[in-house]
């Protein structure tokens, strides 16, 4: 009997602390177990699996072989010589992926060396059992040994122990697959260079320098909320990459503050955002009889206040959309107020607004201006309604991605 008495209990406790599988923990067990048995007891090449009753501790052992004819094996003539460790040319080490020397040996024709001990061929295998059929595995009972040396012991304690790693890891990138582009809750947990490590509970993730809000400071301990950009499979790099400075991030704060998004009664048709400064959404109604303006601002403004205080006081406004160019470009600038609108070729619009409005509508440092240029997909020139033939300093802005759509228009007219 295995010295292991409470064994059930403790795969049990396992799997409810890293939320496995207890199954899944059990052939861990079992696998660790075997490589003990093979490094004690086994020889080179053997193939061994354990059975392991987590009630009763009984333990059992098997050796596996594959059933195999002279045309998936080759036999080493008289003389022929391997190289230093007993693995002869074209043969795959035993126990580990064959090297792309060795693949490339095999598509040349040179089949894997007969080995008695993971091999049986197809007439000494249907002795054993009657319906054998070529690439059937047959297992043949081992004598049961506990009594562990040292070192086996050891190196199956380590192989339970990283196996049971990489099984979380498995079952926590499983899990937050189906999180990407949602808002999660996690405790800053530590910084390192600029960077910040976030206890999510199961997982911890990592939010980049480039992805947290500029002039936010952070405190450990402190709970915060993230949208998850990416769950990433390979283990050298972080697995979970958050974000607090993603357009997304708003939105996605939106729809847990406004019923009517979920619903689909609300949309928000586009975003843009200069994180820690000013946001802009441009949202549209898809029931009748709903504001989408005041569905996100909310009675007295809780809702809007809501995702405000979130980001830090960031300063949000809400447009209103409109599949009329001119419309959309006049409620983009918002809060100033737009005297008219002439619409140009190329994706480009001119905007007169009173004089004493023309500061609000291009904005410090022409950051209104240059966020409605963002959000509508135009260019546009923010002009006094006084001065139509002056160019306003800060007062032109473009998106960059529409320019470019232009300049291939015109290319391809070309």
């Amino acid at each position: 009997m295995f010295n292991l008495k409470d064994l059930s209990k403790a795969i049990k406790q396992v799997a409810e602390e890293k939320a496995l599988d207890a199954k899944k923990v059990l052939e861990v067990v079992e696998s660790a177990i075997a490589a003990a048995y093979k490094r004690e007891y086994g020889k080179r090449g053997e193939i061994i699996k354990a059975k392991l009753d987590p009630k009763t501790g009984k333990l059992d052992f098997w050796q596996i072989k594959t059933v195999v004819d002279d045309t998936m094996v080759r036999f080493v003539e008289e003389g022929e010589a391997a190289p230093e460790g007993g693995v002869a040319d074209g043969e795959p080490r035993l126990g580990r992926e064959p090297r792309p020397a060795e693949i490339g040996r095999e598509e040349e024709g040179l089949l894997p060396k007969y080995n008695p001990e993971r091999h049986i061929l197809i007439d000494e295998a249907k002795k054993e059992k009657k319906d054998a059929v070529v690439g059937e595995e047959i297992s043949f009972p081992l004598e049961t040994h506990e009594d562990f040396g040292r070192i086996a012991a050891q190196a199956a304690k380590q192989s339970i122990f990283q196996k049971l790693r990489e099984s979380e890891r498995e079952s926590i990138l499983k899990e937050w697959h189906d999180k990407e582009g949602q808002i999660v809750s996690g405790l800053v947990q530590r910084f390192e260079r600029g960077h910040v490590y976030v206890d999510l509970g199961r997982a911890f993730g990592v939010m980049f320098a480039n992805e947290s809000i500029p002039g936010e400071h952070y405190r450990i301990g402190e709970r915060l909320r993230f949208i998850v950009l990416a769950v990433q499979e390979d283990t050298r790099l972080p697995g979970i990459i958050l974000s607090r400075s993603h357009p997304k991030f708003v939105s996605k704060l939106f729809e847990l503050e406004v019923p009517e998004i979920g619903e689909g009664a609300v949309e928000i048709k586009a975003i843009a955002r200069e994180p820690g400064s000013r946001t802009k959404l441009a949202v549209s109604s898809n029931a009748e009889g709903v504001d989408p303006v005041g569905a996100l601002v909310g009675q007295r403004g809780t809702r809007v206040m809501a995702v405000n205080n979130e980001l830090g006081n960031e300063k949000i406004d809400i447009a209103e959309w409109s599949n009329d160019p001119a419309k959309l470009v006049a409620n983009s600038l918002s809060p100033a107020k737009v005297a008219s609108v002439e619409v140009m070729p190329r994706r480009e619009a001119k905007v007169y607004v009173p004089e004493d409005q023309l500061s609000l509508a291009i904005g410090r440092s022409g950051q209104n201006v240059r966020l409605a240029a963002k959000l509508t997909g135009w260019k546009i020139d923010v002009r006094s309604q006084a001065r139509p033939e002056e160019s306003q300093e800060g007062g032109v802005a473009s998106n960059i991605e529409v320019e470019e759509s232009a300049e291939d228009d015109d290319e391809a007219g070309e």
